[in-house]
């Protein structure tokens, strides 16, 4: 392997994983099961950011435009328990595809789930929502995990040729997220908000519709479990169980009988969320018998692990207070015709597959001349660039203020200001990860970083009332905060990075 490449895995993770723009994985033959794992994952993007594009939009619009008319706070908190439970499902939906029913069975039940979830969303009524949203969720969980892990099995000999078919397969995933929003965005917002929802919904049939006709390409990889359960029956009824419990909390609040107050269980939630990340590195430390090396690197991944949902708290602002401020408060006029606000979801995907190579081939540059930044400071930069978006923004707010509508520009440097750095952060964190974890601890370590995800879709659901824009003179004074709350974050790490650095020995 190349020297350069050894002396930054990071930059070889950020090609091979979110590179869209590469011609190397098209280059490289590959089993026709990755195309159908492709065009699963592009409909499933498509159908979940296209309807994420609409959500706060929804909740929030009046009744008189046919949405549920719902304050800021309560849609924040409600987006926010949403997206968090997208992530904290894949492990319940793992287990089940692992241990009862495989990962090719799982993709197809996921699919449905998630097809009839937006079809439910398509309803005009509340419950009917609230009912989508928890289908979409509990699709997610099937589909979602088992489709990445089925790429993996395609590739039973690794190497270079896994590697693109990784960077393939996320090629699928930045194109929906790219044409969802265009799409629901465009119906939801001009038309219906209902039609927008069944155009998310119609993504995904057509998903599971072209993953039916092509399934045999995968042959015999995830047909079956790959731990298969010893005790199936109990384990059946552990999953009924669940299921029942679920249903009937939901039925009673349906049906009016049980009030749940979006907010407070948003906070609560957070407490939660907190309090199973420390009793598990508590745990971790106490009872795991590390050796002293590994207690080091795994003290980084704690550090790591805050900072990655600062971070999160922060960029996932973009399906909320961003997508509220795209469409009261940005001029979208273009040739004479006003862009959906939901279309702005879509810069995000796009400057991925544009500036994802850039910033490989940036630290590739660096490593060859010796001055690759430590992993501290690529976090750092990382909250320091997005702290500079919320700055922006903290002009673009006062600009509205005393001038009402402003250019849509503002809002596209932000989003390019986050995308760098997601692109500084995130897969140099999911490869920092994997390097720090103790070996004994490796999958339940990544589980425990992508908790931290989780808590920061929470937190940024619940900052959506901090920095509401339904009263506007607030707007300014509340993006700089968040602003000072991230680069404040990301200068403390860069004062710490010597200390972090030799907590991390043997770790690149």
């Amino acid at each position: 392997m190349d020297a350069r490449w050894r002396a930054c895995p990071e930059a070889r993770f950020i090609l091979l994983t979110m590179s869209a723009a590469s011609v190397h994985p098209l280059a490289t033959p590959h089993p026709r099961g990755i195309y159908t794992l492709y065009f699963t994952e592009m409909w499933e993007r498509m159908s979940y950011y296209g309807m994420r594009a609409l959500l706060i939009l929804y909740m929030t619009a009046e009744l008189a435009r046919g949405g549920l008319g719902l304050d800021e706070a309560t849609a924040g908190a409600i987006y926010g328990l949403y997206t968090c439970a997208v992530y904290l499902v894949a492990l319940p939906g793992g287990w089940i595809s692992d241990r009862l029913i495989g990962p090719q069975r799982a993709v197809l039940i996921g699919g449905i789930i998630i097809a009839s979830g937006h079809f439910t969303l398509a309803i005009p009524d509340t419950r009917a929502f609230f009912a989508g949203l928890l289908l979409v969720v509990l699709g997610t969980s099937l589909l979602k995990p088992n489709a990445s892990a089925l790429v993996g099995t395609l590739y039973p000999e690794g190497g270079a040729r896994r590697d693109a078919g990784f960077t393939l397969f996320y090629m699928g995933v930045n194109l929906g997220a790219f044409i969802g929003p265009i799409v629901c965005g465009l119906l939801g917002e001009r038309l219906s908000w209902h039609y927008g929802f069944a155009a998310a919904g119609v993504g995904m049939v057509l998903g599971l519709i072209q993953y039916i006709l092509t399934r045999h390409h995968l042959g015999d990889a995830g047909r079956h479990p790959p731990a298969p359960s010893l005790t199936p029956g109990r384990d059946w009824s552990l999953v009924g169980a669940g299921l029942a419990a679920l249903g009937v909390v939901c039925t009673l609040a349906l049906a009016g009988r049980l009030t749940i107050d979006p907010v407070a269980l948003a906070r609560s939630a957070t407490v939660a969320i907190v309090g199973v990340a420390a009793l598990w590195f508590g745990w971790a430390f106490l009872f795991a018998r590390l050796s002293p090396v590994e207690k080091k690197r795994l003290v980084v991944v704690v550090v790591l692990f805050f900072a990655s949902a600062l971070f999160w708290s922060g960029f996932e602002q973009v399906g909320s207070v961003m997508n509220l401020f795209a469409d009261r408060h940005t001029r979208r006029e273009l040739f004479g015709w006003e862009v959906p606000a939901g279309w702005f979801q879509s810069i995000n995907a796009l400057l991925i597959l544009v500036l994802a190579l850039p910033v490989s081939a940036l630290w590739l540059g660096l490593a060859r001349r010796g001055s690759l930044p430590s992993l501290a400071a690529k976090f750092a930069a990382g909250l320091i660039l997005l702290a500079a978006g919320f700055l922006v923004m903290h002009f673009a707010a006062r600009l509205t203020l005393a001038h009402g509508r402003v250019s849509a520009l503002w809002l596209v440097t932000t989003y390019l200001l986050h995308t760098i750095g997601e692109l500084f952060l995130s897969p140099v964190g999911l490869s920092a990860v994997t390097k720090l974890a103790p070996s004994r601890l490796a999958s339940q370590t990544m589980g425990i970083w992508f908790l931290a995800t989780a808590l920061g879709n929470l937190l940024a659901g619940l900052l959506t009332s901090g920095m509401s824009s339904e009263n506007a003179v607030h707007m300014p004074a509340q993006f700089l905060q968040v602003a000072l709350i991230a680069g404040g974050g990301g200068l403390v790490l860069l004062v710490l990075s010597p200390l972090i650095r030799r907590l991390m020995p043997g770790v690149d």
